[in-house]
């Protein structure tokens, strides 16, 4: 199935006008976020890599363009896709190893390929970092979808390892993932690449999904008239 160009130049940049200065969540308001910009789950450490990126949400062209690329195996996706990845990287980025999110070898065998690897792989030759397939997937996991929250860290809690932890250690990361939901993923695989030794660990997406909803009408709330 070919895709045409108008629908590879369909994808918008995630916008909003208050975002958390470390995982990059979008929110109607600046509420959420303390002095630092910092969200709730940032301000408790609960994310375990310094920064995350992404290009856009997670709906519309851009979410059937991944999953073409990523369902359907249509590789050829992933040079237009890069490209909006790497649009999403600051420019100012320090970084010395790019390390994409590995998939354990049975889902690696249905699908065909494993999509973060491609990215990665494509991204890395682009910006000159090198490549290292430094995390191993130690067991198989039930699919994120359908689960939220401390569900969904609780399923890929150990499920990730380090293959030679003198590889990584010292460096400033860039983990590579297709979509980021809540972060539990990036999250377990930062964990073990900081104990093996990372300084840095920061996450690039193509997407995340956008958690935001309709704001409060806080005067009604307030009981207060309009």
């Amino acid at each position: 199935m070919p895709v045409c160009r108008a629908c590879l130049s369909a994808p918008e940049p995630l916008a909003a006008e208050y975002f958390c200065t470390i995982c990059r969540t979008p929110f109607q308001n600046a509420f959420p976020l303390d002095e630092q910009g910092r969200c709730a789950l940032c301000r408790a450490g609960l994310r375990a890599f310094d920064f995350a990126y992404s290009f856009g949400a997670y709906e519309g062209t851009l979410r059937d363009l991944i999953h073409l690329y990523k369902y359907s195996r249509m590789r050829p996706l992933a040079r237009p896709l890069t490209d909006l990845l790497a649009s999403a990287l600051p420019r100012d980025q320090r970084l010395e190893a790019i390390v994409p999110v590995p998939l354990h070898w049975r889902r690696r065998w249905e699908r065909g390929f494993n999509q973060s690897d491609l990215l990665a792989r494509i991204l890395a030759r682009r910006c000159g970092i090198p490549l290292l397939r430094a995390l191993a997937r130690r067991r198989s996991t039930r699919a994120q979808a359908g689960l939220v929250g401390a569900r969904r860290r609780r399923n890929v809690a150990g499920a990730f390892a380090v293959k030679r932890p003198d590889r990584i250690r010292g460096l400033r990361v860039l983990l590579i993932d297709d979509v980021m939901t809540t972060g539990a993923t990036a999250n377990a695989c930062a964990s073990v690449l900081k104990r093996a030794g990372a300084i840095s660990v920061s996450l690039l997406t193509l997407a995340r999904v956008d958690r935001r909803v309709a704001p409060v009408n806080l005067a009604l709330a307030a009981g207060v008239p309009a």
